[in-house]
């Protein structure tokens, strides 16, 4: 338990209830903010601290901390609080699949090179944080054979077998876009689709600079019907993970 929050809590008389009520999410949302390394998404940290009447960092001093770009950390809050992702890759692994050797040469070959110590660090923590609930969310991830393929054998075996490790969880569903697809839209680039706690979808699309979150999520659903069908079933995405033939 945070028990910063919790004895704010008491000592405001406030209750998840009414913070919901005040602070317009679900219930079940606020009941989370007692909850260790849970911290309410950006929009609503500021209003929770001053019901409470205390200083942000007082209640959640990990958000001072954390070490994600600035840019991300608005989707970082969205996704510790969503009860499912569906995430597109179609160049690299997606960053919450990914080991730390693998993270460290992703990042070091990219314009965060000089932090990337920090920010291996970091996308660890985005981790656990998601892949480390109590209750998990559902993550379905496809992810284009390419990206299986590039990369030095050293780091791509432990990062197979890591993937083939959480492509068996309940939870989550893996699926590989093969090769022999041919031309799909996801081409155009990687993106999230993020269902929340408050029965909404965000979307999230990276690019050279930095992320970007929508709200107009159709288009995505559209690209993401299609990369979706296309791909290999669960189990053929498990059998082509196990394969690595084309490792040197």
């Amino acid at each position: 338990m945070n028990r910063s929050v919790q004895r704010a809590m008491v000592a405001a008389g406030q209750t998840a209830e009414s913070l919901a009520a005040q602070v317009g999410v679900d219930p079940k949302t606020a009941a989370r903010w007692v909850t260790q390394g849970r911290i309410p998404q950006t929009r609503h940290r500021a209003q929770v601290a001053e019901i409470l009447g205390k200083d942000i960092e007082d209640l959640w001093p990990d958000a001072l901390r954390r070490r994600e770009p600035t840019w991300f950390r608005p989707w970082a809050e969205i996704e510790r609080e969503a009860t499912g992702l569906r995430w597109f890759e179609n160049a690299v692994l997606s960053g919450l699949l990914q080991t730390a050797e693998y993270a460290r040469a992703v990042l070091a070959s990219g314009p965060l090179a000089a932090d990337a110590e920090d920010f291996v660090e970091a996308r660890l923590s985005r981790q656990a944080a998601v892949l480390g609930r109590p209750r998990p969310p559902l993550l379905v991830f496809v992810v284009d054979e390419a990206a299986l393929r590039r990369g030095p054998a050293e780091v791509m075996r432990p990062q197979l077998d890591h993937l083939v490790e959480l492509a068996q969880r309940p939870n989550v569903l893996f699926h590989v876009l093969p090769l022999r697809a041919g031309l799909h839209p996801g081409q155009a680039g990687p993106f999230i689709i993020a269902s929340t706690t408050d029965r909404e979808e965000v979307g999230y699309l990276d690019d050279q600079a930095a992320g970007r979150i929508t709200n107009d999520v159709a288009s995505l659903w559209a690209v993401w019907d299609t990369v979706r069908s296309v791909a290999l079933p669960r189990d053929q995405s498990i059998d082509l993970l196990r394969d690595r033939s084309w490792l040197s």
